[in-house]
């Protein structure tokens, strides 16, 4: 391609959609103060509802990966999609997830089409631990074409005080493990979509592949290593800008960041081809890591020991330091 096409240029603006965000915090008038102990721009929302325990929320959507499911009429994979952008956010903030649930919107509803969503949000909530207990499914033609839809998706989890992540544990050192994502996840797609040809099949299913599901690998080591984890960050829209919303006292070294050898393929294959810099990509795409722990630097030999143990594909990525939450772009 002759010309590099970068998040902007495919339509989508993040430092708007992050203005936006800010706008919000100061239109919103936020009831019950006292009880509101995390709102807007969070991973996800904290409510306590009593001295023992808080309310976790969090919702989100698949984006554009959806106009590939439904070009290559695949949609399964888009229903544990729209689990995981929502219940990896509850983690988040220490939360176990309870339960799910669902919006979809037909321009014509197909039954088969519906189906298959439902069964990946099942599929996608077993792999949680959570039920999948309502949700509303719309017809609405005019709004979309007969063969389109959209959906989102509405997690509920709950923490106890004790077991939330608490800023005032986190040291100068601490360790940064980045554990592996399955592609691009279900973010960036307005870009990729226009870096991939209609015709390339195979390259189209990789990135298909579902959104990983972390909740069973953080409860292990949560169970193992109660005081281990000191915070983490959900790599999606916005790529490495993610990690410090974990703390803004600390700036954020990254030193050990996945070589694209070492991530799926189709990550390569895009960055190669995308010619955009590592700026640009990094803020745009998770670059092979979903997830990132923040790990007390006495425990990292064990939590990677616990990794191993589980199958999991990690890196030592960094460490912390006392700063105003800045974070260097990966070489």
């Amino acid at each position: 391609m002759s010309e590099v096409i970068d998040y902007a240029k495919s339509g989508v603006d993040i430092q708007k959609g992050d203005a936006f965000v800010e706008r919000i915090k100061m239109l919103v008038p936020t009831t019950h103060n006292d009880q509101v102990l995390q709102g807007i721009g969070g991973f996800a929302a904290l409510y306590k509802v009593s001295e023992d325990r808080i309310i976790a929320s969090s919702t989100d959507g698949v984006g554009t990966k959806l106009k590939l499911a439904q070009q290559m009429n695949r949609h399964h994979g888009v229903g544990i999609d729209l689990v995981a952008m929502c219940v990896n956010d509850l983690l988040c903030v220490g939360a176990k997830p309870l339960f799910f649930l669902d919006y979809m919107a037909f321009g014509k509803l197909d039954t088969r089409v519906s189906e298959e969503l439902i069964a990946g949000m099942v599929d996608g909530c077993k792999q949680s631990g959570m039920a999948l207990i309502g949700g509303e499914t719309a017809e609405m033609p005019g709004m979309y074409q007969n063969d389109e839809y959209d959906v989102a998706g509405f997690s509920v989890g709950d923490v106890h005080p004790k077991d939330m992540f608490q800023e005032e544990n986190m040291e100068e050192g601490d360790v940064l493990l980045g554990i592996a994502s399955s592609g691009f996840h279900s973010n960036g797609y307005s870009l990729l979509r226009k870096l991939v040809k209609d015709d390339e099949t195979e390259l189209i299913n990789q990135l298909l592949v579902p959104t990983k599901i972390y909740v069973k690998t953080v409860n292990s080591i949560r169970n193992n290593a109660p005081s281990a984890l000191l915070a983490m960050a959900h790599i999606t829209g916005g790529g490495i800008h993610n990690i410090p919303r974990m703390s803004e006292k600390f700036d954020y070294v990254l030193n050990g960041w996945p070589s694209l050898d070492e991530t799926a393929p189709v990550i390569k294959t895009i960055a190669t081809r995308s010619g955009l810099s590592n700026e640009k990509l990094y803020e745009t795409f998770n670059m092979g890591i979903g997830l990132v722990l923040l790990v007390k630097k006495a425990f990292v030999e064990t939590i990677k020991d616990h990794l191993k143990s589980q199958d999991e594909k990690f890196w030592e990525i960094g460490y912390i330091k006392k700063g105003t939450g800045q974070i260097n772009v990966p070489k």
